[in-house]
């Protein structure tokens, strides 16, 4: 054989064993700011996680501003991004099984919940599909929602008439019950609602008082122990794009990220978020959190125990064992929350 044609054969060679080993790079669609938890803890993270678990053949890459948040799943199945997180409240009517983590009453972490959230859809709620169309690898919830308002709140009557920034979900029906008058906006449009006088106050974790600037704009907390509700987070992927993976990726993403690993991370993260803008907001001199007394509690638990026969009316309806799943979803965080 010719010097030219010895060559060319192992240039050939060189590329094709290259191209076997080429990294698959997942674009990763997100809607939040950039240095929202969301991006930074959660889906880089997941990033690192799956370059870990494929010894680097499977990365990703994060792109923002793709399509409005309730469009993301839509993105996904259609291909103009590989994997991306969904806010289950912002899609009315398409979901109904995911209400069953956002109920109030739980106690425990985010990672508690989120872990526990992971457990019960395997157990239960895989069997309403409510994800088809996509592969589902990782469920979570931020912690305790609380009411964040621009003028002074001390006791729950005061929340009665609060123009209110709702996520949606579980979260719209405790703020029937509370009387507040809802205001649907995107949580990226949170600051501008609170800052032009378009709402009064917003209902989200402690965490977002940092990613979202409240301590600017909501400068008083009011706060039930556990929450007035949480709120519901799908990780989605394309179905073909995992099934276009090679084997040995597949699994080793399967066995070492997806599902309950990455759910748990996602709540950590969330645990974190909610501690340090707690302590941002306990320095600032010109912000109050105010613990609802003992007999707003147990006003509030009247209000929590009718939202959540409600929602497992809901739930059962569509065809699960709801009040089963309700006692898992308590039984597996109170397990980890004793670890």
């Amino acid at each position: 054989m010719k010097l030219t044609q010895l060559m060319a054969s192992a240039a050939i060679a060189v590329v094709a064993a290259t191209a076997s080993y080429a990294k698959e790079n997942l674009i990763i669609s997100s809607w939040l700011p950039p240095s929202h938890p969301i991006n930074v803890d959660m889906l880089e993270g997941l990033i690192d996680m799956m370059e870990e678990a494929t010894d680097g053949e499977v990365t990703g890459e994060l792109k923002l501003g793709l399509a409005p948040p309730p469009a993301q799943m839509d993105l996904v199945m259609d291909g103009a991004a590989d994997m991306t997180i969904i806010f289950h409240g912002y899609q009315p009517g398409r979901f109904v099984g995911t209400k069953l983590i956002e109920l109030p009453g739980y106690e425990g972490s985010a990672e508690a919940a989120s872990v526990a959230y992971w457990r019960v859809q395997e157990a239960f709620l895989d069997q309403l599909d409510e994800h088809r169309g996509v592969k589902l690898i990782g469920l979570s919830t931020h912690g305790p929602g609380q009411i964040h308002s621009n003028k002074a709140v001390t006791t729950l009557d005061e929340l009665n008439g609060l123009k209110t920034r709702l996520g949606g979900g579980v979260s719209a029906d405790v703020a029937a019950e509370l009387g507040l008058i809802g205001i649907q906006v995107p949580a990226p449009k949170v600051y501008e609602t609170l800052d032009s006088g378009a709402a009064d106050g917003v209902a989200m974790n402690m965490g977002e008082r940092t990613s979202f600037k409240l301590n600017e704009v909501a400068k008083n907390v009011y706060e039930i122990p556990g929450g007035f509700y949480r709120g519901s987070f799908a990780v989605l992927m394309s179905q073909e794009k995992f099934d276009a993976l090679p084997e040995s990726a597949q699994k080793a993403l399967e066995d070492n990220v997806f599902g309950e690993p990455f759910s748990r991370m996602m709540g950590k993260a969330w645990d974190a978020s909610d501690e340090r803008a707690r302590a941002e907001t306990e320095a600032a001199e010109d912000n109050t959190i105010v613990t609802a007394s003992e007999e707003d509690q147990a006003k509030f638990a009247e209000m929590a125990a009718r939202v959540r026969d409600k929602i497992l009316a809901e739930i059962e309806a569509a065809g699960i064992d709801a009040q089963a799943a309700h006692e898992m979803v308590k039984a597996e965080m109170a397990k980890e929350s004793s670890m």
